[in-house]
């Protein structure tokens, strides 16, 4: 059963009000009771994809094209905050944002990124209904039922662990389709532990599927769930409900390590494994990539991954993507990448924070981590006295072959259709035609093209542009999309079992897992006499290097917060950088905000997004209870 792109009438979810209750026992066309569409097979199975339909593109597909999650953390800032103000990103950095109007969540969901209260809990409830009545329909195949009831099991965790990340425990749990006339006053808040031990358990449902494969082998069957997906969601969940927000002062860590080593253990038994080989030189490796100096091997196979969609076969190329989204990210080199190559935008640019946090190649970081920032703008860093070979003076040499896979900055070069003529004023690229050229990505002030600028689109905001999805050579000749956004990858279970075992003291099998994302990388070992403290310090820099720019981050830090904390050292300032040319063709490098303003995103209560109003009133007058997040 291929999923298909059906539109259902059948929208309802929890707290739909003014409908009546015959709806409830109506199919999706409007015409057909439950009983007859789970009186047919081929009804069953579109049942079935009702519950796929609100699963989200993510990567570059939140409105208007941009990175939400993405742009909404010290990762990056996104240029369209200044060039449209009015937007998701001018609007969160902004602090516009309240219960009944917040840019993160009040908008039209793009390919199924927003909208995500309404969204999920109507799959949420079409999966519990279809689970509800599977046992009983009519279907053809046994094999097919087992099979069925396990994926609706596993999306309805999917849509609950995305509820759980966004809006905290501030949910019910569904375990049988809820119905207008249930009596509502009885609806329980639940503990964030309580909801993601729920989910696990959806997730043990379709584990203990036998008919449920641990990985999508044809492309017929492209986008259906896997029993890897299983195994990742509750690898993030109890590594979430044990972190210092969501723990309610319990210690989980022992449980999470548990979870986390049988749950990477399944999965590398079951065929996943890290993306290890260049498996296109041709491109990757060749003359024109520039993908690291010396075409590095390490740079070319990590930028290959994340350029390429996943196939679906026994023997894939790919066999870390354990899900990926069922849409492309379209012509990303136009609108999240260099935006004077096509003339339009370039979206998500790179902070200066997150280029601090890659080490140089001998594996020394080139800040304090305990404590990066003397200043509280980041505009004086706490450098590692330890670190012999960072030079202020050229920043971007001798670093972490991911960066260069990852960003491009001042100085690194570029073969693509250019849609501009150079002009004197681009000193390093003057002159050229407009076509298809190598040209040097100058960053500095004044460079009219590619150089940092406070509200140009096309321009730079941080001295950075996005490389680690964009195709070496893709542009208006060479049509060579996003690929599919990679949900699910071992790469990330592998760091969340390194954390879960640091924090529950086994610091050499942490270490260990570190060390294999490292290796992969090109990088040394860690240290091995690290304390606790500071082995922990390098597993969450770990993570923000190995899973920049892929939404991982804006959970990270909430999480990694006090319920009573916020988000001042990460969020509240976000830097660039400023680099001034002199005429014998050197640079000066100097830190500065991005803007004058601090971001108003940072406070307490952007840990949470909030129950959207309506919601929110709706199950106060049912319950009684409040069930807002706080500050809300």
């Amino acid at each position: 059963m291929k999923i298909k792109y059906i539109v259902l009438l059948l929208t309802l979810f929890l707290f739909t009000l003014g409908s009546c209750k015959k709806a409830l026992d109506m199919a999706p066309d409007g015409k057909l009771t439950m009983d007859e569409v789970f009186a047919d097979n081929d009804k069953v199975g579109a049942f079935l994809n009702s519950c796929y339909t609100n699963l989200p593109a993510k990567g570059t597909r939140y409105y208007f094209w941009m990175r939400g999650p993405v742009d909404a953390s010290d990762d990056a800032w996104d240029t369209d905050a200044e060039a449209e103000p009015s937007l998701v990103s001018g609007r969160t950095y902004n602090g516009d944002a309240s219960a009944s109007s917040h840019p993160l969540t009040n908008i039209s969901a793009d390919m199924g990124n927003g909208d995500y209260y309404a969204r999920y809990w109507n799959a949420i409830r079409n999966c519990a209904l279809f689970i509800s009545r599977i046992d009983k329909a009519t279907v053809s195949s046994e094999a097919d039922r087992k099979r069925w009831k396990a994926e609706a099991h596993l999306l309805r965790a999917y849509y609950y662990h995305e509820l759980l990340k966004w809006f905290g425990p501030a949910l019910p749990i569904e375990k049988e389709p809820y119905n207008f006339s249930d009596d509502f006053s009885k609806l329980k808040k639940e503990s964030y532990y309580d909801v993601a031990k729920f989910i696990m358990s959806d997730c043990d449902v379709a584990l203990a599927t036998a008919e449920l494969p641990w990985r999508i082998t044809t492309a017929s069957e492209a986008g259906r769930v896997n029993k890897a997906m299983a195994e990742a969601i509750k690898s993030k969940m109890i590594l979430f409900a044990a972190s210092p927000l969501n723990n309610a002062g319990k210690d989980y860590w022992q449980e999470a390590y548990t979870v986390n080593k049988a749950s990477l253990a399944n999965l590398k038994a079951n065929g996943y494994a890290l993306y290890n080989t260049v498996n296109f030189p041709q491109t990757y490796l060749s003359d024109v990539a520039f993908l690291g100096p010396n075409k590095n091997v390490n740079t070319a196979l990590y930028n290959e991954y994340f350029c390429n969609t996943m196939d679906y076969s026994t023997t894939p190329v790919d066999k870390e993507t354990i899900y990926q989204s069922r849409d492309g990210q379209g012509n990303i080199w136009n609108i999240d990448g260099i935006g004077a190559q096509d003339g339009y935008k370039s979206g998500t640019c790179p902070s200066q924070e997150l280029v601090d946090s890659y080490e140089t190649s001998d594996g020394q970081p080139i800040l304090n981590l305990a404590n990066p920032y003397l200043d509280e703008q980041h505009l004086q860093p706490n450098y590692n006295t330890a670190n012999k070979l960072y030079k202020a003076g050229d920043p971007y040499a001798n670093r972490d072959p991911r960066f260069y896979a990852s960003i491009y900055y001042n100085g690194s070069k570029r073969k693509c259709l250019w849609s501009f003529p150079e002009v004197p004023q681009s000193v390093e690229n003057y002159p050229a035609a407009a076509g298809n050229r190598t040209r040097i990505i100058a960053t500095y002030v004044g460079e009219p093209q590619t150089g940092i600028h406070a509200t140009t689109r096309k321009a730079t905001r941080t001295g950075y542009f996005e490389r680690k999805f964009l195709h070496p050579t893709a542009g208006g000749d060479n049509a060579v999309g996003g690929a599919n956004y990679k949900m699910f990858r071992l790469g990330e279970i592998i760091l969340n079992f390194a954390e879960a075992a640091v924090q529950a003291g086994k610091l050499d099998e942490g270490a260990a897992a570190v060390n294999e994302i490292r290796t992969r990388a090109g990088m040394p070992n860690l240290p091995p006499s690290l304390t606790k403290e500071e082995l922990m310090l390098r597993v969450m820099n770990e993570r923000r290097v190995e899973l920049a720019l892929e939404e991982n981050r804006y959970y990270d830090i909430r999480r990694w917060s006090s319920p009573t904390g916020d988000l001042s050292k990460t969020d509240r300032w976000v830097t660039a950088m400023a680099i001034t040319r002199a005429a014998d063709g050197t640079f000066t490098y100097a830190r500065r905000t991005v803007r004058a303003n601090e971001r108003k995103n940072y406070t307490n209560k952007f840990l949470w997004l909030p129950i959207p109003l309506n919601e929110a009133n709706a199950l106060l007058g049912s319950t009684g209870v409040n069930w807002q997040n706080p500050g809300w």
